[in-house]
């Protein structure tokens, strides 16, 4: 199935050879686009830790007159898909700096269900991933899912954004209400309909230890509620959002979780700066782009709002991490979690073919990356109430050893159309088996 699908999308350059218009000696004039274009897909995509997506989704965007292209006026995106692992993204995304008068304006309304979201603990390589124990054909096998629970998400996000006068550095403003319903795995639920021998035993999970032990307190291991107050400054020079060639583009970020607004005993906030910048190697062909981030919580947090991470604008359904398609790629999906981390992106961009195909711009473009991040806050770990199960020791749980860089390296495949709809392919390989070995992960739009 995954042979197909990839041999599915690298044909798309191969059928657009045959149907560019307007070119000459390899060069391509853009038609301009105006009104309403939209892109619609089947959402079969893959993802490493989530397997295959399945579903579908729509983007429309409003180029007004044509005036601003590739800049548009109006974005909409519409999705509901399911992965074979267990995900759900049912998701609306609207984006406009015409609907208030200056002022961007990006809204999202998703409810993200996972009957295994990854859960590797806390602090990095403090704690320990035992890769054999989910290898049903090792000899210390445990459960297919042992590091995993699950977790269902409601999240609306609103932000707004306006920028000093003709500058470009602006504010923004705006709130995220967040809902979670966490728990075990429902082993009955995943085996209904296996034989015997494909189904999963019946024996507690890195969650279920994690809550027995008190690591994840009781007030917290059934979820809750998150809500946000947000107020920072922006700065964006980039000259094209989705695929910039030059530019900055900086945030730094204040989101309160005060107790008056349903947050109970865990009013905490998140300080978090987020710096991009792009540069121009061969015009219009060939570019770099990095981005270092930093994020860190004052007070005390539910353990299920830790690996969110805090932006002025999503770029996909899941802002969080470390470890997974939208940070660090390759590493295992939410493998870095702590109270304060950094993460960084560096990366080479080549745009090697232009072409009109379906009366519509397209471009291909290579990517070869480097992502790393780590934890720099502890999360407070209490394992005074640690009884391992016999046969176990203490040490296949918990290293003794602070965080240090995770890191991976890996290369990507973009095809683009209209510069703003990209799908992507990115491959990821871990430096450490403590990360996990790779990951493949074809989606939407560039990283940052």
């Amino acid at each position: 199935m995954k042979k197909k699908l990839l041999i599915l999308l690298l044909s798309l350059p191969l059928m657009g050879l045959y149907a560019q218009e307007g070119t000459q000696k390899g060069k391509t004039t853009e038609a301009i686009k105006k009104g309403w274009n939209f892109g619609a897909l089947p959402t079969i995509t893959y993802d490493s830790d989530l397997g295959f997506q399945y579903g579908g989704l729509v983007n429309l965007f409003n180029y007004g007159d044509g005036s601003r292209y590739p800049k548009y006026d109006h974005s909409l995106y519409f999705e509901i898909s399911r992965f074979t692992k267990g995900s759900g993204i049912n998701r609306f995304f609207y984006d406009s700096d015409r609907l208030l008068p200056g002022i961007r304006t990006s809204f999202d309304l998703s409810y993200i269900t996972d009957q295994t979201n990854r859960f590797f603990g806390f602090n990095g390589y403090e704690t320990v991933y035992n890769e054999s124990w989910i290898d049903d054909e090792a000899p210390d096998y445990h459960s297919r899912v042992f590091y995993a629970f699950d977790r269902r998400m409601l999240r609306i996000k609103l932000d707004l954004q306006r920028k000093f006068g003709e500058s470009n550095l602006g504010w923004d403003a705006g709130f995220a209400i967040y809902h979670f319903k966490t728990g075990p795995v429902d082993i009955d639920r995943l085996n209904k309909g296996k034989s015997p021998d494909k189904q999963l035993p019946d024996t507690a999970g890195l969650y279920d230890r994690y809550v027995e032990w008190g690591i994840i307190g009781e007030n917290e291991a059934e979820g809750g509620w998150v809500n946000y107050l947000k107020a920072g400054l922006v700065y964006d020079s980039r000259d094209n959002e989705p695929n910039p060639m030059k530019g900055i583009w900086t945030e730094a970020t204040l989101q309160v979780a005060p107790s008056f607004l349903g947050n109970g005993d865990y009013a905490h906030a998140k300080i978090a700066i987020i710096h991009r910048q792009y540069f121009t190697l061969v015009k219009e062909r060939l570019s770099f782009a990095y981005r270092a981030a930093y994020q860190g919580v004052i007070g005390e947090a539910p353990f299920y709002s830790y690996p969110l991470l805090a932006t002025t604008f999503m770029k996909g359904a899941y802002s969080e991490g470390l470890g997974g398609a939208k940070t660090l790629r390759g590493v295992l999906r939410n493998r870095v979690v702590g109270k304060g981390i950094i993460y960084g992106n560096a990366e080479f961009r080549w745009k090697f073919t232009r072409f009109r195909m379906l009366n519509q711009n397209w471009y291909i473009a290579l990517s070869a990356f480097w992502d790393a991040g780590m934890v720099v806050q502890r999360v407070k770990v209490d394992t005074s109430k640690v009884v391992v199960p016999p046969g176990e020791n203490f040490s296949d749980y918990f290293s003794g050893k602070k965080d240090s860089l995770h890191n991976s390296l890996g290369a990507g495949l973009h095809f683009a159309m209209n510069e703003n709809f990209i799908i992507a392919i990115d491959y990821g390989r871990a430096l450490n088996k403590q990360d996990g070995k790779s990951g493949l992960y074809i989606g939407l739009n560039f990283l940052f």
